[in-house]
């Protein structure tokens, strides 16, 4: 995958359609999710039933993250290595450690 910088320094990726339709879709569901716990909250929905959809939305978005991750990891970070950048392991550690805190 190509990845490149902007204007303001910041990487980007080109994603293939398959990944980038399946990030969206988990996006759009984890949006839904967070708009029902909104929802919940406005008609005074019982505390345990608001969390309970609250854990939900963020296993969907752990989920989401642990798919991302993958996908760096597979090409960006193979990528890297392969042209030598070894500082994309620091980064990719680093990654991590705020990942799992």
């Amino acid at each position: 995958m190509a990845e490149k910088k902007d204007c303001c320094c910041q990487k980007t990726k080109e994603r293939s359609q398959e990944e980038y339709k399946d990030l969206i879709h988990r996006l759009n569901r984890i949006e839904g999710q967070i708009r029902g716990i909104k929802g919940m909250i406005e008609k005074n929905a019982y505390c345990t039933d608001i969390l309970t959809q609250v854990a939900a939305a963020n296993a969907a978005l752990n989920s989401f993250s642990k798919v991302l991750l993958g996908n760096h990891i597979r090409t960006c970070v193979v990528q890297d290595i392969k042209e030598g950048k070894e500082e994309t392991i620091e980064d990719l550690v680093d990654t991590i450690q705020k990942l799992m805190k």
